[in-house]
């Protein structure tokens, strides 16, 4: 295994060591770093924070797991700085993404996790090297990345019409992959960008 890029380790240590200082600290600290909904006790920080903030162990363990997978190498691909403009790029979409579903469907709940800015990352995954086979945990079937992509985002719209209030921020995962996209798009000069 090639150490991991510096990015992604500091981001994988940050997420392990709020997570740690969150179950130390109860509720009030979820209360000022999670996502709330727009009148609801959103604060402007939240748009970020809410990505370091996981809702369990698994959740924490399967998030790191993709940023990892995924992350380590577009890392390694584009450099510290286009990673964390391309993460951070995902993080407020998916962040804009559930706000606005929060809003639309008057929910009281917050969002916590970098789901959002690991599925710009799969995104990009796919875009990048679309014929990599992958072996994802569930299923176990190899399958080229642009597959598991596509399996996902679709797996994720019809989850997100089916349950969009179920404690899965099916919508702000399908944010980071489209704030994933732009942000590809924007980086080569294409349509909504200009085109070079």
């Amino acid at each position: 295994m090639p150490p991991l890029p510096p990015i992604t380790q500091a981001l994988i240590l940050i997420n392990v060591a709020v997570f740690c200082l969150d179950q130390f600290l109860g509720m009030w600290f979820t209360r000022l770093f999670a996502l709330w909904p727009l009148g609801g006790g959103f604060m402007p920080w939240q748009v970020a924070s809410y990505a370091f903030l996981h809702g369990g162990i698994g959740h924490l363990f399967f998030n790191m797991l993709g940023l990892w997978m995924f992350g380590a190498e577009l890392e390694r691909l584009w450099g510290t700085k286009r990673f964390v403009q391309f993460y951070g790029a995902s993080v407020l979409a998916a962040a804009v993404a559930q706000l606005l579903v929060a809003w639309l469907l008057n929910s009281p709940y917050p969002t916590v996790g970098a789901s959002g800015g690991l599925f710009g990352l799969l995104l990009a995954f796919g875009m990048l090297f679309p014929n990599r086979t992958i072996m994802p945990l569930f299923p176990p079937i190899p399958m080229k990345a642009r597959t598991f992509v596509m399996v996902f985002g679709g797996l994720e719209l019809l989850l997100g019409f089916i349950s969009p209030t179920g404690g899965v921020a099916h919508f702000a995962h399908l944010g980071g992959m489209a704030g994933g996209w732009l942000m590809i798009r924007y980086w080569r000069g294409q349509t909504p960008f200009g085109r070079r």
